[in-house]
Formats: structure tokens, C-alpha cells, sequence
């Protein structure tokens, strides 16, 4: 168990805006949901060590009684475990069903989470997957560069999107997420700054922090992105790598333009700044394909990209890949053993089948989300029309603007309530983005239209929200 040690401030700027003043809701409650939500959301990650309740107290202005009762409720509830001389440490309890029980006792409805169930075509790779299986059996099953006719397939996908790729360019790994963290590991080390998109995947923060690296984020702009401001921030933190998502940004939506792509190309073989591209989201697109892969504007071997099959097909395959030069493959693989000893050959095989197989299905399941994205901007637009967002052209969520900083305060009431939402803290730097949700619309229109009509009440009923409706009246 880790025994990281938040500081006052770091845990401050964690919580946000979480005190809701007016409110009926004692304020010991209102900060025992807030923290709460900082541990579902996996930003107080188990083992974690809080700050003593006097200090914590102290740092957000109210009193020791407050946060002694709210420690007090989370210990209950089995969120934290305290120790006389050693204060409070996060603990997750002992399964998902007592934590949704300490939340609440309604239906839980997960719109935290941005993902898609399995389709008939899993179960359909998975057959041709063991009819494959005995050609490798007399193998040891160990091979951390990947099985070769899965990265002939990955290979062939990168050709046919304009970017010529050889199966030794190519590395299977356990998820983009995993293969971030085996960069990491060869290219940066404790202390070093990685930069970043901001907003950005949660999950990538997790994998810099977990590698005791520094994000420094680059905010994106209306749409774009900031080409003068990630030089300059490359000139003066001179970052070992830069982690982008240019195909449909998690959770924005953006997608990179083809003369912006160049530009961050020379920029980072003129700095030499390793740039790694998550491309995880390139395939869900809904009305023309993104522009040429951005490894296509560079002759250097500063750009690695990151590929997956956990959102275009299903994330229970656990399978993605790096494709860079072989000779940072070559280095990638003498440093593995460290991580694992390879992918699930079955799972390798199937996606293999799904690569080669895509053109079956994989228009019908762009039109399916295409109909769900569009479902879903309606009922915002039914239930919330304060909130604002633009129609994103693929990935599988909505970034939504509040009229003020009240995500942390609608999920805290929202998790209460048995439906957990992405606030936009968890895709920031140090507390940004309290006044965005980020929407999946992975959900049918039932389930959505469902989870809408238990939050709208809880949203009216913001102290904000109802200063606000108090004011039209009167006016």
C-alpha cells in the first residue's frame, strides 16, 4: 500500500468547489461526498495519506468538528481507515457492491466512464481466435514484441491511412494506457516534466504520476490547438515527451487539423522532443476520417503512436500497440520484463480478426454512436438547456460547459443518488475545470432519458440554480 502523503493544498485544489453555501445539507455531509468522490473517481488513490483534520480544517476555513465528522462518516462507510499517530488513509472497500452500497441504495448508473459493450463481432473473433490457437501452442506463449500476424494487421491499418508501417514498427501491448507507461519507463525518469493536452485522459495523468513524472498542460483552445503556446511551453520546461491526443481529444472532442499536425511535427524534431500520439479514439469518427496520422509530417523518429481496440471494438480485449521506429521497439522490448511478459496470445489473435474484419462492422457501430450522440445532445438540451457543448465529429462524449464551478457539487449529489458522473477535475491540472461534465453518449436513449430524470431535480435544486430561477421570477 502506498503511502503517499497529500498536502494540504494538493488536497484542496483536488476538492474544487465543493461547499455548497446556501444548502440544507450539513457541511460535515457535503465534504464527506466530496471526498468520497475523490476516491471513486481514483484521484485518492488507495493508501493514500490525508492531511490531519486540524491542518485540513485550517486549509479550508471551517471547523474541526466539520471534518471530523465527515472522517468519521467515510471510516463508517469503509472509505478510510485511521490509526492514532498515523491519521487517514484511503482504503477501497472490500467490493464494488458495498462501496455502491455506503453511496447509495438506487439502481447505479455509470456515466463516468466512456466505453462500449462487447457486439456480436467479440464472440465471432473469439471463434476464429481458437481456430488459430493451435499454431501457436507450440510456442512458450511468451513474446513481447507481439504475435506477427497482429502486427501485420495493425501495420496494414496505419498503411491504408496514409502512413506506410512494417510489422517491426509495431508492438502489442495491454492497452494504450500500458504502453504509455513502458514509454514512460524508457524515456523519462522521477522529476521530469511530460506535457500534455489540458484537458486530457485521466488515466494518462495517472500513468506520468505513477512514473513520478510532472504533467505540464497546454490548455486547448475553442476548438484547436495552441501551436504558439506548446512551443513556447516546450522552449521553456523542456519536457522529455509530449503526450497528445489529436484524434478526437478525451475528453474534449477535438480533432487536430492537417496544418496543425504538421507544425507539431517540426516542432518536436526541432526540439527533438519525443511527441507520443494517442490514437486510441481515430476510428470513431462520424463524418469524414481524421487527417493523415501525425507520425506521416515527421522523417525523424520523434513520433510514437498509440493505438487500441478497447474503444473501437471492446474494452475486454485489453490489447493496444506502439508503432515507432524498430530501433525504439528494440529498446521498448529489453525493457518489458519489467512490466509483464506479453499480451493474452487468444486475445491477440481475435483482435487480429476484428482488424481485418472491421469494414463489416464497424460502419454500423459509427452509425449506431452517430444516432446515440445526437439522442443524447437532445435530452441535454431537454433537461439542462443552461448547459453548453458543441457536437463533437467522433469519440464517444460530450464536454459540457456549466453556467458556473458546480461539477463537483452536482456529482457529490449525483453519486449520492446512485449515478456517478465525470466531473471535469478529473481530467484537469490541480483542480481545473470545475465548471465542465464530461457526457458519454455510449449509453441508448432509454438508459440516458432515464439517469436525466433523476439528475434534473438534483441539478434545480444548486444553490446557484435556485438563486437563478428565483431571480427570473421576480424580473
Amino acid at each position: 500500500m502506498t503511502s503517499r502523503r497529500f498536502g494540504q493544498q494538493s488536497l484542496i485544489q483536488l476538492l474544487g468547489h465543493w461547499q455548497q453555501t446556501p444548502s440544507r445539507i450539513p457541511l460535515w455531509q457535503q465534504l464527506a461526498a466530496a471526498l468520497r468522490l475523490l476516491i471513486l473517481d481514483g484521484r485518492l488513490v488507495q493508501g493514500a495519506r490525508l492531511p490531519g483534520e486540524r491542518e485540513l480544517a485550517s486549509g479550508l476555513n471551517i471547523s474541526r468538528t466539520t471534518v471530523s465528522s465527515a472522517l468519521a462518516q467515510l471510516r463508517e462507510q469503509g472509505f478510510l481507515q485511521s490509526r492514532q499517530g498515523s491519521g487517514s488513509q484511503v482504503v477501497i472497500p472490500a467490493s464494488s457492491t458495498s462501496a455502491h452500497r455506503a453511496m447509495s441504495s438506487t439502481t447505479q448508473l455509470d456515466l463516468s466512464t466512456a466505453s462500449l459493450t462487447a457486439g456480436a463481432e467479440i464472440h465471432q473473433a473469439y471463434t476464429h481466435a481458437m481456430e488459430l490457437l493451435p499454431s501457436q501452442l507450440q510456442t512458450s506463449g511468451y513474446n513481447q514484441k507481439g504475435v506477427l500476424p497482429l502486427r501485420e494487421s495493425i501495420a496494414q491499418r496505419y498503411c491504408l491511412r496514409g502512413l506506410p508501417t512494417t510489422p517491426d514498427q509495431v508492438m502489442v501491448v495491454n492497452g494504450a494506457v500500458s504502453g504509455l507507461a513502458l514509454i514512460l519507463r524508457l524515456l523519462a525518469g522521477p522529476g521530469d516534466r511530460v506535457l500534455v493536452d489540458h484537458p486530457t485522459y485521466p488515466s494518462a495523468l495517472s500513468a506520468i504520476r505513477g512514473a513520478s513524472c510532472q504533467a505540464v498542460g497546454v490548455p486547448l483552445l475553442s476548438g484547436r490547438w495552441d501551436i504558439t503556446g506548446l512551443k513556447a511551453t516546450i522552449a521553456q520546461t523542456s519536457p522529455r515527451l509530449a503526450y497528445l491526443i489529436a484524434d478526437y481529444n478525451n475528453p474534449t472532442g477535438y480533432c487536430m487539423d492537417e496544418a496543425s499536425r504538421a507544425e507539431i511535427a517540426a516542432i518536436a524534431a526541432q526540439s527533438r522532443t519525443p511527441l507520443v500520439i494517442d490514437e486510441t479514439l481515430a476510428e470513431l469518427w462520424y463524418h469524414e476520417p481524421p487527417p493523415l496520422p501525425v507520425a506521416a509530417f515527421s522523417n525523424s523518429a520523434q513520433v510514437i503512436s498509440l493505438g487500441s481496440a478497447s474503444k473501437s471494438f471492446w474494452g475486454g480485449l485489453r490489447i493496444g500497440w506502439i508503432r515507432a521506429s524498430p530501433s525504439l521497439i528494440t529498446s521498448l522490448i529489453q525493457i518489458r520484463d519489467s512490466l509483464d511478459l506479453g499480451s493474452p496470445l487468444l486475445s491477440q489473435l481475435a483482435v487480429g480478426w476484428l482488424l481485418d474484419n472491421s469494414d463489416n462492422f464497424l460502419a454500423q457501430r459509427r452509425h449506431m454512436l452517430k444516432q446515440q450522440r445526437d439522442d443524447c445532445q437532445r435530452l441535454m438540451q431537454e433537461y439542462f438547456p443552461e448547459w453548453k457543448t458543441s457536437t463533437p465529429a467522433g469519440g464517444l462524449s460530450f464536454w459540457v460547459e456549466l453556467p458556473g464551478m458546480q461539477a463537483t457539487q452536482f456529482s457529490s449529489r449525483a453519486s449520492d443518488s446512485g449515478i456517478l458522473l465525470g466531473t471535469g477535475t478529473r481530467f484537469g491540472l490541480s483542480g481545473a475545470f470545475d465548471r465542465y461534465l464530461r457526457m458519454p453518449f455510449t449509453s441508448d436513449e432509454q438508459t440516458l432519458r432515464r439517469a436525466f430524470q433523476q439528475l434534473q431535480p438534483l441539478w434545480s435544486t444548486l444553490p446557484e440554480n435556485t438563486a437563478a430561477a428565483n431571480h427570473r421570477k421576480i424580473f
